[in-house]
């Protein structure tokens, strides 16, 4: 078993090898909470979930620790008379917990803001300043109150990119008047005129607040210690964020990261999402129309370090995906089983609910197929590991068509098992909601009765009723299976097309399956 992953500041793949196998260390850059999440925050954030998941399952114990940053210049800005910036911080923050949830992000083992630790940045900055690393900028100037990271007194800076100093942008994080070299980054804001006094903190140069880079230093610090295995984040955040981070942890005498991992950005209809382009995708309005485990699907459907196009497209592929794997889960129960269930064995998908084990004198191995772990070891292979789990669901319908219930139910545990890993099993209950429930007892119910009737025609001879019945059965995108046990019904994969009142396509969002 060896997991490589990329290294962004290696720029290869690297075998990862842990501080402590018992214990896999993760920091995450998580949200800048002055406005709600877009899709690329699910995108992100479910990248490392996917990490998380594959390294609990290769060394079962991971904390992991996603942050808030909920004091920024963006916050302050985005603050109003009628809103507190504390209150908007807190509340954008419950939108990105909903959202995370919603899709089956799972809770970070620590979730610290960046306002808990200002004591802790603290102690980094003096450090900095000892070492000869940071200073403050000259009193009576109108930078007063500032503290800068000096990078010309860090000949490391620049490693994490591969930039040199000189090529690079000037830091736009600060007056730069205070400044000694234009390129310097602010780790300390004094207070200024017209912002708030609930956003200010004493500090040995004044009253002020930090900035941003030395908030993440600060944080996986205090919950992860000095040296930790994994720091994660969006591609974006290589510079200057993650950069800085490097720079002023390791000149403060931290061995900080041992790998840096980073997702790939988002497009929309083969363009970069922005405001100003009006195809800025928000959580929640993608959560309004579709199906949350479609989302899931469709996010982690491309490797995580490519860049995601989001399309009506690929979210319809991801349904059409989803449904056959829960159609042939559904499938499946339906046939006698060879194993026996044990409620002290949980799934990795649903921790509560127990396993299947096989009945004395059968072998089954609880592990995923090695050619799904072989994908996930290479750096996440998730496109690579579902091409697994498809050829296990075709694999398990033919076998099914044949007759042979133990092959299909062996196919059906491992989908299972390797749709739990993603987080994207169709069964899971985290994925079931109380009004789909409801459609789907009313649609069944409808349905039941239409095959009754069938049934009754059939029995008459009347096939020209039965013909009828099955044709409006099947106009409503339902598929029909006869077996020796009778009739089962499902929702097709691709349903008839039927045109809204101005003849287009009307898109249909489906829970329920």
């Amino acid at each position: 078993m060896t997991v490589q992953l990329y290294d962004s500041k290696a720029q290869a793949l690297r075998d990862f090898v842990p501080l402590d196998p018992s214990n896999i260390t993760i920091y995450v850059c998580g949200p800048t909470v002055q406005s709600g999440p877009h899709i690329g925050h699910l995108r992100g954030a479910l990248s490392f979930d996917i990490l998380r998941r594959w390294l609990a399952h290769r060394y079962e114990r991971v904390t992991f620790v996603r942050n808030v940053t909920d004091i920024d210049d963006k916050v302050l800005a985005n603050a109003s008379d009628g809103e507190a910036w504390w209150a908007l911080a807190y509340r954008m923050e419950l939108e990105f917990s909903r959202a995370y949830a919603a899709i089956g992000i799972l809770p970070p083992t620590y979730e610290p803001r960046a306002t808990a630790s200002i004591t802790q940045m603290q102690e980094i900055i003096q450090r900095l300043i000892e070492a000869g690393h940071a200073y403050p900028a000259e009193e009576g100037s109108d930078a007063a109150g500032d503290v800068y990271f000096d990078v010309r007194s860090w000949q490391a800076y620049g490693e994490l990119t591969r930039q040199s100093l000189d090529a690079m942008e000037p830091a736009a994080d600060a007056d730069p008047r205070g400044k000694r070299d234009p390129r310097d980054f602010a780790l300390w804001k004094g207070a200024k005129a017209g912002e708030p006094s609930s956003a200010t903190w004493d500090s040995p140069w004044g009253p002020g607040r930090p900035g941003w880079h030395i908030e993440c230093s600060a944080m996986s610090r205090r919950y992860l210690g000095p040296e930790f295995d994994i720091h994660g984040g969006g591609l974006d955040l290589r510079f200057p964020h993650h950069e800085n981070e490097l720079a002023q942890s390791t000149a403060a005498g931290d061995a900080f990261a041992r790998y840096w991992v980073h997702n790939g950005l988002v497009t929309v209809d083969g363009q970069k999402m922005s405001k100003s382009l009006f195809n800025f995708v928000l959580a929640r309005d993608a959560l309004d129309e579709f199906d949350p485990l479609v989302i899931r699907y469709a996010l982690v459907a491309a490797h995580y370090r490519s860049s995601l196009d989001i399309s009506q497209r690929g979210f319809d592929e991801a349904a059409a995906a989803v449904d056959r794997i829960r159609t042939f889960l559904e499938r499946v129960q339906r046939v006698p089983s060879p194993f026996e269930w044990r409620a002290d064995r949980p799934t990795d998908s649903d921790p509560d609910t127990g396993a299947f084990e096989p009945e004395p004198g059968r072998a089954f191995s609880d592990e995923p197929p090695a050619s799904f772990a072989q994908a996930m070891d290479d750096d996440l292979g998730v496109p690579q590991a579902l091409a697994v789990i498809h050829e296990a669901v075709r694999a398990g319908n033919s076998a099914l068509d044949a007759g042979d219930d133990e092959t299909a139910w062996e196919r059906a545990l491992q989908v299972r098992k390797m749709t739990g890993i993603l987080g994207i099993d169709p069964l899971d209950p985290q994925w079931s909601k109380t009004d789909a429930s409801a459609e789907a007892s009313a649609l069944d119910t409808l349905v039941q009765t239409m095959l009754a009737q069938r049934a009754d025609a059939r029995a008459a001879k009347d096939w020209a009723a039965a013909d009828r019945i099955r044709d409006a059965i099947a106009a409503a995108g339902i598929t029909l299976e006869d077996s020796a046990d009778g009739t089962h019904w499902s929702v097709a994969d691709t349903p008839a097309p039927r045109s809204g009142a101005d003849g287009a396509q009307p898109r249909v969002r489906r829970t329920d399956g």
